[in-house]
């Protein structure tokens, strides 16, 4: 395939994106509301991803404390190792692993289930019956998805200090109010609101290329490997192009 049909594959991809986000908040946002569907999708997406979440987190602080502990005591420095692992963890990683973590969990999942529903004529049936699918499948998993993710990096960030808490202790003795407290001294306001904030942003992202992509599957089965496979890939992709927007855009506003 040339580079002039990949492009031009590219920009219409890009295209059915941007107006498949347009009726989303065209038709999501009207009446009548689905309910019911918007807190199942809650705890499907937010809560059973939970444990998935938390043990990643979990690692994550555990590990990241151990591999920065040696460099800290070349440089005699080991007691600020709890302030640079919050900030590390609350201002940067957290966000961005629990944010991939839901793409590969979430994004999957909703990309394979609207897929499967798309080939097998499922959505086609509910229009027939008077159902909107856009607003009740679409619409409900976007929000759900938006929401949840700043709770689970909230819950994930959590775990992970308490890991980091952990791997302190693995070769010295910190006392838990001693770690939290220098922990949170070096954290400001500005550390935690653009954190949390981008996350928003990265839910939406999983949301909306899960929905779409399942949505547009064709092909029967094959199809839907390939809208679950696209989902994860594009959805990691935007969450890394996000965060960098939201980098910039701190660093202007002064909040770094």
């Amino acid at each position: 395939m040339s580079l002039v049909i990949r492009f031009k594959n590219f920009l219409d991809e890009t295209g059915n994106i941007a107006r498949f986000t347009g009726r989303f908040f065209s038709v999501g946002i009207k009446p009548r509301y689905e309910h019911k569907e918007f807190f199942n999708q809650c705890y499907i997406i937010g809560y059973r991803s939970l444990p998935l979440v938390g043990l990643t987190a979990f690692i994550m602080g555990l590990v990241l404390t151990m591999q920065l502990r040696p460099s800290l005591v070349d440089y005699g420095v080991e007691s600020q190792l709890p302030v640079m692992v919050g900030l590390a963890i609350v201002r940067e990683i957290g966000p961005v692993i629990t944010a991939l973590i839901f793409a590969g969990k979430i994004g999957s999942s909703i990309g394979a289930e609207l897929g499967s529903m798309k080939v097998t004529e499922q959505i086609d049936a509910m229009t027939v019956s008077g159902i909107k699918p856009f607003k009740y499948l679409v619409a409900t998993r976007v929000l759900a998805t938006t929401l949840m993710l700043p709770l689970l990096t909230i819950l994930g960030d959590a775990i992970s200090l308490f890991g980091a808490y952990l791997g302190v202790n693995i070769r010295s003795v910190t006392s838990f109010d001693l770690f939290f407290l220098q922990v949170f001294k070096s954290l400001d306001f500005s550390d935690v609101l653009p954190a949390i904030t981008k996350t928003l942003f990265f839910g939406f992202a999983v949301g909306i290329v899960g929905c779409y992509k399942g949505f547009n599957s064709t092909k029967g089965t094959q199809g839907v490997g390939i809208s679950a496979n696209s989902a994860v890939v594009l959805s990691s992709v935007l969450i890394f192009i996000i965060d960098l927007l939201a980098v910039q855009i701190t660093e202007l506003l002064g909040l770094n």
